[in-house]
């Protein structure tokens, strides 16, 4: 696959014959005919001796949001890089059946999984970081647990038994351990919540089960903690993990590795007094300082401690160390961007790091395959329903509108789209920002003034976005709108066939809400390009616009299937777009 684009934007690397293939970006480079050739520098895999699948445990203590699971991604990409098959996967202890209802307040984005699966954001992590792609067998909640034990209940499975946590509950949990390793050499599980929580203990005890019937060798525990500098006192305080670590030991399990948060260095000191008193070895103890540029230094910074090595050994793995390191040439290209751009992002949770997750790494990875930083400007979406509000777009280079639900802040995404339009910016909408495009187009090219999708008024007379059939009866809200990967077959010479540099692609989606095929004639006539479709159910799928430099809207959402070392082409075209109006601007 290759992103265009009109500047010198890297390729992105795709060998389908090495599935563990960290193929980084290619640098274009000119040839002595003034054109661009490219090369791609591909990880070649060392050999590995694994004599039985492994086992990981992730745990976190002392307080949430401590990033286990960009830990546990790290982990996962550093054994990939010694040539091991890694599956990463998280258990949640609340009672939701999935994040599919959650508010984004609460939970965060949701990750949607090929297979429709909607997860915590936390497997968007695993699969930036791996190469694995994950499955609903990858993601547990209580609720599933519970829902499941009592469907068996129900049906007799149990033969009259009484049902208990133990161990009914366990082996539910102990059953999806099993399952979810299946074709790997490591299967990493990330625990969600904190050490103590009592919706977590069953989880805790079916993995201290799971130990000791595989055995030692076979499976090691990862305590996540936090280790505080007390600003008063002038120092970092190990208490708060000693005593999340006495905690875990209560219910039986014994931790091989800390990887310890912390805002200052961990003095050796420190290390050997975490040591001695949480029972872990001094090189055990390990220190995920905060970052100082991006996520992607993460692993370098616990390989640098040897975290992988001590894994290996922990866990009797023979895997070589790879020469060719793919994480310092994604960490140089972060530190070391030849251009800059400044992206708004048009929403309505901008004050939420986490709702637009996958969005943001994706046009982080997209800047690095453009070798670009990329500065992302959050817009308030409601901000933009006045014409002075409109004035703060004309610093950007260019615009995004992600996906959402719900009426409020529309009319500023319409008019952010809109603004983009008229002003030849480069715009890319992506699900509700491909709908609201369409409603601008309608309502200011077509003349429908009345225009509008169904979520936002069921009765407007010119429904260009519509509900699709098979969701006009659906009551329930969890798990039923179109999710999932879909097809969709590119239309020849559009800005989206150079883009993907191929015929048909495979997207995942989330949505409920369709283009109406009604207006379909007379948007194109008018100049919108319908250059993605999807032939099965004949739907809409991406839409361009006659004469604009760049303007793009997917019904899909690529964010979940970009990586850093694999920017997804239709991000790294748009930010290709946006490095060349800048340097137009500039001129």
């Amino acid at each position: 696959m290759f992103a265009g684009g009109g500047v010198e934007v890297d390729g992105v690397a795709h060998q389908p014959d090495k599935e563990l293939g960290f193929g980084l970006h290619g640098e274009k480079m000119r040839t002595e005919s003034g054109g661009w050739q490219s090369f791609f520098l591909c990880l070649e895999i060392p050999p590995v001796f694994i004599d039985s699948m492994k086992y990981i445990f992730v745990t976190g203590g002392v307080v949430s949001s401590l990033g286990k699971g960009l830990t546990a991604g790290s982990l996962g990409a550093l054994l990939e890089m010694r040539g091991l098959t890694v599956r990463i996967q998280k258990f949640d202890p609340y009672l939701n059946v999935d994040p599919g209802t959650m508010s984004p307040y609460q939970h965060g984005e949701v990750y949607v999984l090929d297979d429709g699966a909607e997860t915590d954001l936390d497997l968007g992590h695993y699969e930036r970081f791996t190469s694995g792609r994950l499955s609903r067998n990858n993601s547990l909640s209580s609720g599933q647990v519970y829902e499941s034990v009592i469907a068996k209940e129900r049906r007799g499975d149990y033969l009259g038994k009484t049902v208990q946590v133990i161990p009914h509950v366990t082996n539910e949990i102990k059953e999806r351990i099993y399952k979810g390793g299946k074709g790997v050499d490591v299967l990493i599980t990330e625990i969600g919540g904190t050490t103590g929580d009592i919706e977590g203990l069953p989880f805790l005890e079916a993995l201290r089960q799971f130990a000791l019937e595989v055995g030692p060798k076979e499976c090691i525990f990862i305590h996540v903690t936090l280790v505080p500098f007390v600003t008063a006192a002038g120092e970092l305080k190990t208490k708060p993990t000693q005593q999340s670590v006495a905690k875990l030991r209560e219910i039986g399990i014994q931790p091989h590795l800390l990887v310890c948060r912390c805002e200052k260095p961990l003095t050796m000191e420190m290390r050997e007094k975490l040591s001695m008193f949480c029972n872990v070895p001094v090189k055990a103890v390990l220190a995920a300082e905060d970052v100082a540029h991006s996520i992607y230094e993460l692993p370098l910074m616990l390989q640098k401690q040897g975290m992988d090595q001590l894994v290996c050994d922990l866990l009797g793995v023979r895997a070589k160390p790879n020469p060719k390191n793919v994480w310092a040439e994604i960490v140089d290209r972060i530190k070391s961007p030849k251009f800059t751009v400044n992206i708004g992002v048009v929403g309505k949770y901008i004050e939420l790091q986490d709702a637009y997750k996958s969005v943001y790494e994706s046009l982080s990875h997209a800047g690095i395959a453009n070798r670009a930083k990329v500065n992302i400007v959050r817009v308030d979406a409601e901000e933009l329903e006045s014409k002075t509000g409109l004035k703060q777009l004309n610093k950007l280079d260019g615009i995004l509108v992600p996906g959402g639900f719900g009426d409020r802040g529309i009319e500023g995404k319409i008019a952010a789209a809109g603004f983009a339009r008229r002003e030849k910016i480069p715009y890319f909408g992506v699900c509700l920002g491909m709908q609201v495009a369409v409603i601008d187009f309608t309502r200011n090219v077509l003349g429908l003034k009345k225009a509008n999708s169904m979520e936002f008024d069921e009765k407007t007379p010119e429904p260009v976005i519509a509900l699709m059939d098979e969701q006009r009866n659906v009551v329930q809200k969890g798990g039923t709108m179109r999710l999932g990967a879909y097809t969709c077959t590119l239309k020849p010479g559009t800005l989206a066939r150079k883009s993907y540099g191929v015929d048909v692609v495979s997207e995942r989606h989330r949505h409920r809400y369709e283009v109406n095929n009604d207006y379909l004639e007379r948007l194109e006539k008018a100049g919108m390009i319908i250059s993605g479709w999807n032939p099965k159910r004949g739907l809409v799928e991406i839409t361009e616009l006659k004469g604009h430099p760049w303007f793009l809207g997917v019904q899909c959402h690529p964010e979940f299937q970009s990586k850093p070392n694999k920017a997804h082409p239709l991000f790294a075209a748009f930010i290709a777009a946006a490095i060349k109006y800048s340097r137009k601007k500039q001129k």
